[in-house]
């Protein structure tokens, strides 16, 4: 084997072969991604490596910050976490399938990172890290702090028009993919609800909610209210003034037409039987 000294001190050992060669194995994170403190963050992670597939039993995934590997935000022995991430973070990957993907619950305004992956192999008997193991410093993420929520969005709105279906969406940008927004409006049903979940990329995900209802008359000028509630609790809502064009009556025109008309019948009619009458 082959041991690599940094900067930091701190060394790491890879076998250069066709099963763990450094130049063969290689690590794909997201860089930067946004968080909302109090929330969620999922940082997307995958890996590669030559050869078979290795097994899950036989992977360790770390965590761990770019210039301090001893710091650690995740380990599958929960006394080695950092006191401050113990209980906030879960691999949601499955190494077994390269997937190393990371969740950051409760997210706090401290959790910047960089957060680094690192790959063991592990005895399959005692479960003891071996001499191969690589940290991915090249590929780490960083968050940016979100106090505030963002606010949801509409979608291109159309004319309503009384009595007629009425469509309108709204969506919301969010990293926290493992616990999707909820999104709810100040009318209409679940029934009349339609919720789609978008990758964007990069760790973003976007959720929508399609509202379908039929407006009346009485709702012309009032606002119609979408509110994005973030897991965590958090919530923002943005609001639009819905304009219901009313269904063209015809009934002030046709009725008194009517009433021309028959009165001129009912007034020819006696003109022909007075006629008659005279003859």
């Amino acid at each position: 084997s082959v041991t690599f000294s940094f900067a930091s001190n701190i060394s790491f050992s890879a076998v250069f072969s066709p099963v763990f060669g450094k130049e063969d194995w290689k690590a794909t994170v997201v860089k930067n991604i946004e968080a909302l403190v109090g929330s969620c963050v999922v940082l997307p992670c995958t890996f590669t490596h030559p050869g078979t597939q290795l097994s899950n039993s036989r992977l360790r995934g770390i965590w761990h910050r770019k210039d301090n590997w001893n710091e650690i935000f995740y380990h599958e022995d929960n006394t080695k976490i950092q006191d401050s991430f113990k209980g906030r973070t879960k691999l949601l990957g499955y190494l077994g399938d390269d997937n190393c993907t990371l969740e950051i619950d409760d997210v706090k305004d401290h959790d910047n990172g960089p957060f680094c992956f690192r790959v063991e192999l592990v005895k399959k008997d005692d479960n003891k890290p071996t001499s191969d193991k690589f940290s991915f410093v090249e590929e780490c993420a960083e968050i940016k702090m979100l106090h505030d929520p963002r606010k949801p969005k509409f979608g291109p709105l159309k004319s309503a028009v009384e009595g007629k279906p009425y469509t309108v969406t709204c969506s919301i940008r969010h990293t926290c993919s493992s616990h999707w927004p909820e999104i709810t409006w100040n009318r209409g049903s679940k029934d009349d609800i339609i919720e789609v979940h978008k990758d964007i990329n990069g760790g973003i995900w976007e959720t929508e909610s399609i509202l379908v209802f039929i407006p009346e008359e009485k709702d012309d000028h009032t606002d119609l209210t979408c509110t994005a509630k973030f897991h965590g609790g958090k919530s923002s809502s943005t609001a639009f003034m819905l304009n219901v064009k009313r269904t063209e009556n015809y009934n002030h025109i046709i009725i008194p037409v009517v009433a021309v008309a028959a009165t001129a019948v009912i007034f020819g009619l006696v003109c022909v039987l007075m006629v008659k009458k005279y003859k």
